[in-house]
């Protein structure tokens, strides 16, 4: 009996998806109680061809690939939870590695926590080519890596956050009672629009579905050296901005959204005076960067 489906949708990141797969297939849970459907979102590269042969040398685990040609994130992970058989579905990203005990650890907390409605586990941000650069804060690597780390415990999500996106398990309840993820929003192609996981989890925050942390669920994700410059950090913010602003017109926030931010203008300036005054110039300049590119997509 399958009790856990994983998802993962890959584009044109063969290297990357076989980097995870090896993790995958190390898990602890019976291979039995789990599959692994990865969804191929058009990708043009030697992709299929390599799961294939992966996916072969392991044969005595449940492995399947589907195709979505509908570009998006949302579109390949619809279709990937569309896809699967479990009672629970977990999703990861194609960049990541998973700890053994990954799904595991999500079916012992929805079987010990029966009013868990979604959960989300520890990310562990790995800097594959250089260091954590000197520039970086904790503001700044929150949209680059997204770390995350509640404790050793399970507990509730705090108030005003959410899993991360790679690294998120749902009842399959979930997507029967409030749908599937939005398509106007994630990521399209290398476009690094997004807002489709904070989307899904605002509805079920609406609705008083209960969100767990899974401690022992750890992902690491793998942050290579093109998303620590400039160049990436202006596209990632920028997009970030331009995904707020369409939830908040889906949702009629508008108003709202342009409040919002000028507050987190008022915050970040002082934060950015205090790094001068304490000479951290460097964490000061990238904070404002990341502040002005959201404004700007926001205001696109």
């Amino acid at each position: 009996m399958i009790r856990i489906s994983l998802v993962i949708a890959t584009y044109n990141r063969a290297e990357a998806l076989i980097g995870a797969l090896r993790s995958v297939v190390q898990q602890t849970l019976s291979p039995t109680e789990w599959e692994c459907v990865v969804v191929d979102n058009r990708s043009t590269d030697d992709t299929a061809a390599r799961f294939a042969d992966f996916a072969a040398r392991y044969s005595d685990r449940q492995l399947r690939m589907v195709r979505e040609e509908r570009q998006g994130l949302s579109h390949a992970r619809n279709c990937g939870i569309e896809a699967s058989r479990g009672e629970l579905i977990a999703i990861i990203d194609d960049d990541e590695r998973i700890n053994p005990d990954f799904l595991a650890a999500y079916v012992e907390l929805f079987d010990q926590y029966p009013e868990a409605m979604s959960a989300g586990g520890r990310v562990i941000a790995t800097y594959e080519e250089v260091p954590r650069p000197h520039w970086m804060s904790r503001f700044t690597e929150e949209p680059i890596a997204n770390p995350m780390d509640y404790g050793d415990q399970v507990r509730e999500f705090p108030v005003g956050r959410i899993p991360a996106g790679g690294n998120m398990a749902f009842r399959r309840e979930v997507f029967v009672r409030f749908g599937l993820f939005n398509p106007e929003l994630g990521r399209v192609g290398d476009r690094l629009i997004g807002g489709e996981e904070s989307d899904l989890f605002e509805r079920l925050a609406r609705a008083g579905a209960k969100c767990y942390y899974a401690p022992k669920a750890v992902m690491w994700h793998l942050i290579p050296a093109r998303k620590l410059t400039r160049e990436y950090l202006q596209n990632l913010s920028y997009n970030i901005g331009v995904s707020q602003r369409r939830r908040a017109e889906l949702g009629g926030r508008v108003l709202g959204l342009y409040l919002r931010e000028a507050m987190k203008w008022g915050a970040t300036l002082l934060i950015a005076l205090f790094w001068l005054i304490t000479l951290r110039p460097a964490k000061a300049l990238w904070l404002v960067r990341l502040r002005r590119g959201i404004t700007h997509g926001i205001r696109s």
